[in-house]
């Protein structure tokens, strides 16, 4: 038994070993790539305090540092924390392991993960789904962080005795949210039962005023006050703050619903490649005038992918507009009074009715996947979505998901001509595949890359659907994965420069 003031003290002395970073940019290695990126903006002298880097192979990492003196947390990537079963999940080991290895090789301060997933009951997805929003989901989630935290503890220490500590990001919306809990009650639930620190993305902060139905009955500053009285938000170690746009596959949609207050919100999702809003920042303003940001240690523009020209120009606005974040007291110590337990006293049991949860959690889930892709309808307990919002979760599941599987990370006809060439000769459409994805559960054995998935899946659809095919499409595959290695672990272009 635990009591959470307790975790929350814990926190206070891990999150204490961390300075400040201040103002910095989330990136990739590859898109842009990082060393072309640093030296562009070396040129223009406008330099980020920190780069959070994201997940990469072990010598990109490593050639990474080599190339900066910065500060590089890290932005980790396929260790589903909010699934049930890693306690006999090897393979969620073995990427926690690597995790800490990225980590010590980058020497970060911490490790941000998102508190969601792409692999769901044997089903790949290409963009973050939302966990369920339930107690049974937070309580796991905390109890996954804490066997991530203890590897780390135990496998990447950093000078003085310290380990990277890991951030748990609020996830964006993409047009649904399913569950019981509030999101604000969710995490608070979370960070009573584990010493983790937090990440609040602006971005995402705004999807779930959008898709949750606050909107329509909510002004968005009436919205944040609401949400930030719950959230504990003297948990944030790092913010974020990245694009949003109409998603490709609704190109030229626009909303017909209005909000009870008569305003009409656009579709957006988050979209890293994209400009940043304006209300984004509007947004930021507000949350730092509130207060009680007393660990923030770093916020950051997430630009992965997105041009470097663009990235200098909106680094150079955000340098200029939030240069004094730091330099009035927020992140000056302590605040216990801060301190807000869970309602039912701040008690919790650790293991208690585990394994019992974790039964009904798995099956939550593989109805999870069955709701959003299709081959369910959104009914039980879990499934409490406003009427208002039942067109966003279609929308989802009609055109942003069939988007997802056929063009986005790897559109299909490019990347295997040939094939498609010879089943649109058979009349046999591209779309079937969309159906054929989510027939059967695919249980992952090795890293998630929803590239090699996309392979895997298209060269079992084919080999069915044309068997005549097979080893046509299994030359284009082996074409694929071989250029798709040689991009991943080639080496970064060196320039010289130590921003």
């Amino acid at each position: 038994m635990t009591l959470s003031r307790d975790v929350y003290h814990d926190f206070l002395d891990r999150v204490a070993r961390i300075p400040i970073h201040g103002l910095g940019l989330s990136v990739d290695v590859y898109s842009p790539d990082l060393i072309s990126l640093l030296a562009e903006l070396t040129r223009r002298q406008v330099l980020p305090g920190y780069l959070e880097v994201f997940h990469a192979t072990s010598s990109a990492l490593a050639a990474v540092r080599t190339q900066t003196d910065l500060p590089l947390p890290y932005h980790g990537e396929g260790l589903w924390v909010t699934q049930p079963g890693a306690d006999s999940d090897a393979l969620f080991q073995e990427e926690a392991r690597t995790l800490a290895s990225h980590l010590a090789l980058l020497r970060s301060a911490w490790s941000n993960h998102e508190c969601a997933t792409k692999h769901i009951a044997g089903y790949s997805f290409g963009t973050y789904l939302p966990p369920l929003y339930t107690a049974a989901s937070a309580d796991t989630v905390a109890r996954n962080i804490r066997k991530v935290q203890a590897i780390f503890d135990q496998q990447a220490p950093l000078p003085g005795g310290k380990a990277p500590l890991f951030l748990l990001e609020m996830p964006p919306l993409t047009y649904f949210i399913a569950g019981t809990l509030p999101v604000p009650a969710y995490f608070r639930r979370v960070t009573d039962q584990v010493d983790c620190g937090l990440v609040l993305d602006i971005g995402h902060l705004w999807t779930v005023y959008r898709y949750s139905g606050a909107w329509h009955c909510q002004s968005l500053w009436q919205f944040l006050d609401d949400f930030l009285r719950e959230f504990p938000v003297e948990r944030v170690v790092e913010i974020h703050v990245a694009g949003l746009t109409v998603h490709e596959s609704l190109a030229g949609a626009e909303p017909v619903s209005e909000s009870l207050a008569g305003h009409r919100l656009p579709q957006w999702t988050d979209a890293h490649a994209a400009p940043i809003p304006p209300v984004l920042f509007e947004m930021l303003d507000h949350i730092l005038r509130g207060g009680r940001l007393e660990q923030l240690r770093g916020v950051a523009l997430e630009v992965d992918t997105k041009a470097s020209d663009l990235i200098a120009d909106e680094l150079t606005g955000f340098l200029d507009r939030y240069r004094h974040v730091f330099d009035r007291g927020m992140s000056g110590g302590p605040n216990p009074g801060t301190f807000s337990p869970l309602s039912d006293g701040g008690r919790l049991l650790a293991g208690h009715g585990v394994g019992v949860e974790t039964e009904s959690l798995i099956k939550a889930y593989e109805l999870y996947a069955q709701v959003v892709s299709g081959r369910a309808e959104p009914a039980g307990p879990n499934w409490t979505t406003p009427a208002a919002c039942a067109e966003d979760l279609d929308r989802y599941r009609t055109q942003y998901l069939p988007y997802e599987i056929l063009h986005w990370g790897g559109d299909i006809e490019a990347m295997f001509p040939d094939t498609c060439r010879e089943l649109a000769g058979r009349q046999i459409a591209l779309a079937g595949l969309v159906a054929y994805w989510f027939r059967l559960p695919h249980p992952m054995t090795r890293s998630y890359d929803f590239f090699e998935v996309k392979i895997d899946r298209f060269v079992e659809y084919v080999s069915e659907q044309a068997s005549d095919l097979t080893s046509l499409v299994q030359r284009e595959a082996a074409e694929l994965r071989l250029a798709y290695q040689t991009a991943n672990e080639g080496p970064l272009q060196s320039t010289g420069m130590h921003p």
